[in-house]
C-alpha cells in the first residue's frame, strides 16, 4: 500500500429522498481513518456523490504524491465519473434524453476534481453487500449517519484499524461464512417487503409501504415499481432504474 491512497465510499438515504448519510474509509500508506456526514433530506445518489466529493476535495488527497484509487459500489458514480460526466459537460449538462442532468452541481464539482487529479486517479467498482470488509463498514457508517447515530470513527495505524474492525464484528472470514450460511429470503407476494422502489417521470423513489408507493405510481403513465426484500435489492433496483433513465 506504500505511496497509494485508497478510499472506499458509500451513501445511504432512508426514503430516497429522505434523511441521508455518507461515509468513507481512507487508507493512506500505514494510516487509516473513517469519516462520515449527513443531510436532512437527500437521495441515495446524492449521498453516494457526497462521499466521493468529500474524499477527493480533501487537501491531503489533492497533494498526495502517488496514485489515488476510489472504490464505490454505485454504478451511478462509476459510470458518471468514467463515462458520462465529460459528455454531459460537452452537451451543456443535458442528457442524451434531452433532459437536465440530475445533481448537476455535484457532477460539476466532481468533474473539476477529476481534472485536478488527472492520470493519478482511478475509480473502481466494489460489489456491494458481498462481504468486502471496507465496503460493509462504509455501508454501516453511511446508514448510521442517515439515522443521526454517532458510532466511533477510527483514526490511526492500519494495523490497529484491522483489530478495531474485528472487535466490532468485521473480519472477512466471518463475513464470508455469514454470506454462505444465510438462508435464502423467501420472495413471494406474501413475504414482508423491505421497501417498494418506483420510478416516476425519471425520478426514483423508495417507499416503506405499498400505500405510499401506490399513491405515487397510480395513474402515472410509464411508471415502474417493484417490491424488494432487502437493502441490497433496493440499492440494485434503484441503480437499474436510474441507469435506465439516463440512457
Amino acid at each position: 500500500m506504500k505511496n497509494k491512497l485508497i478510499m472506499y465510499t458509500d451513501g445511504a438515504s432512508r426514503g430516497n429522498p429522505g434523511p441521508g448519510g455518507w461515509a468513507a474509509i481512507i487508507l493512506a500508506g500505514d494510516y487509516g481513518m473513517e469519516i462520515a456526514g449527513n443531510a436532512a433530506r437527500a437521495t441515495n445518489n446524492q449521498m453516494e456523490l457526497a462521499a466521493v466529493e468529500a474524499v477527493l476535495s480533501d487537501n491531503g488527497a489533492l497533494s498526495w504524491d502517488g496514485h489515488v484509487t476510489v472504490f464505490s459500489d454505485s454504478m451511478y458514480v462509476i459510470n458518471g465519473m468514467t463515462k458520462w460526466a465529460k459528455g454531459w459537460e460537452r452537451n451543456g449538462w443535458i442528457t442524451s434524453a434531452k433532459t437536465p442532468v440530475e445533481n448537476k452541481g455535484q457532477w460539476q464539482n466532481l468533474l473539476k476534481l477529476m481534472k485536478e487529479y488527472g492520470s493519478r486517479i482511478s475509480i473502481e467498482k466494489v460489489k456491494g453487500h458481498a462481504g468486502d470488509l471496507y465496503n460493509e463498514r462504509c455501508d454501516e457508517l453511511a446508514v448510521a449517519a442517515a439515522l443521526e447515530k454517532k458510532p466511533t470513527l477510527f483514526s490511526g495505524k492500519v494495523k490497529d484499524y484491522k483489530t478495531f474492525l474485528e472487535e466490532n464484528g468485521y473480519d472477512e472470514e466471518s463475513m464470508q461464512k455469514n454470506l454462505k450460511s444465510a438462508p435464502a429470503k423467501k420472495k413471494s407476494s406474501s413475504a414482508k417487503a423491505y421497501s417498494y422502489v418506483s420510478m416516476v417521470n425519471g425520478i426514483v423513489h423508495a417507499d416503506k409501504t405499498w400505500a405510499a408507493c401506490e399513491k405515487r405510481v397510480k395513474g402515472t403513465k410509464g411508471a415502474k415499481y417493484k417490491k424488494v426484500f432487502s437493502k441490497a435489492e433496493e440499492t440494485a433496483l434503484a441503480q437499474d432504474y436510474t441507469l435506465a433513465s439516463l440512457l
